[in-house]
């Protein structure tokens, strides 16, 4: 079944409410429209009400019973200040807190954390970092993860091919802690899209064959992250061709249970990662969606200033879905 059929399947008829504080962006009320009118989530938009209509009218959307909410003239704004000021724990003073939470982003972070969300979507207008500080400074990571990382799904063919690749946004040079975290975290994202996770730890060695500082971080991320998940199809170091061709599997690395077959593949920096995403969405044909952001309590997305309407559509999707993953 193709990826997007099947997430729909799951949270059909859930009310899962998605808010997107770039409320009077077209590329944005497209998306919540559509989405509202297939029922697949429940959309929120932040912003001036007589605007966001204005801009839904000009570029031909109707919004219909979408809930729109202006961060100005929020009747519980004060409670919301309250509960920001006890989860930043003396770090903001209540005048600080009132001055954040009228930015959209904070605000739509604040009803996430509250629960008057289910996840949030931004990023089509705001840059990575306005959209992911409120999440680690207000929802934060799950317990046991220092931080959080950024997978891409990476499909080719409609779905005759689907993997995971990860840290490609976010973390520029994990230490083995971080590292192991990322894999165990990428392996749950993958089981979310029915990937079933063979988790290769990525590396320019396979099993010894070079010897650097680089390669001691991902062999002893590898077994850092036996240790967090016992139960893990999980390897490392691995060539990309050891983790991905079976041949060369069987002559690099005989007797692994992953070489030859993974499915998800953590490169060992984000430099690596960004650039190896490119090249299989650039000459291989396969299609990037993401990043998703993991492990964080809630589920926060993060566009690209680039992305259009079906990126918006897409990573809404997603995000909603990662909502069935928070016991």
């Amino acid at each position: 079944m193709d990826l997007f059929a099947s997430l729909q399947q799951k949270i059909q008829g859930k009310d899962i409410r998605i808010v997107f504080p770039e409320g009077t962006e077209p590329r944005i009320i497209g998306a919540a429209a559509r989405l509202n009118a297939e029922r697949s989530v429940t959309p929120i938009l932040l912003g001036e009400p007589a605007a966001i209509r204005a801009a839904a009218e000009k570029a031909g959307f109707t919004l219909g019973n979408i809930q729109i909410l202006d961060p100005n003239d929020y009747a519980d704004f004060d409670s919301l200040v309250t509960s920001f000021v006890d989860r930043r724990k003396g770090k903001n003073t209540k005048e600080q807190a009132e001055t954040m939470l009228r930015d959209p982003n904070y605000f739509g972070t604040m009803l996430v954390y509250t629960g008057l969300a289910d996840g949030m979507v931004s990023g089509a207008v705001h840059s990575t970092g306005e959209t992911v500080r409120p999440a680690l400074q207000i929802i934060k990571t799950k317990p046991g993860v220092s931080r959080t990382s950024g997978a891409f799904i990476m499909q080719r063919g409609r779905d005759a091919e689907r993997y995971i690749f990860a840290d490609c946004a976010i973390n520029i040079d994990p230490n083995a802690q971080e590292l192991a975290e990322i894999a165990v975290a990428s392996a749950q994202t993958a089981k979310l899209f029915d990937i079933e996770p063979h988790v290769a730890m990525l590396s320019f060695s396979t099993k010894g064959s070079a010897k650097a500082p680089q390669v001691d971080k991902v062999a002893e991320a590898t077994q850092i992250a036996h240790e967090l998940a016992t139960d893990l199809d999980l390897d490392g170091e691995l060539q990309f061709d050891a983790a991905f061709v079976p041949s060369v599997g069987e002559q690099k690395a005989p007797g692994s249970t992953v070489a030859g077959k993974a499915t998800v593949f953590i490169f060992p920096d984000l430099q690596s990662g960004n650039i190896g995403y490119k090249i299989a969405q650039r000459f291989g044909h396969f299609e990037a969606i993401g990043p998703i952001l993991q492990g964080l309590n809630k589920p926060v997305s993060d566009l690209s200033r680039g992305s259009n309407e079906e990126d918006v559509y897409k990573l809404a999707i997603i995000t909603a879905a990662q909502t069935l993953d928070q016991d």
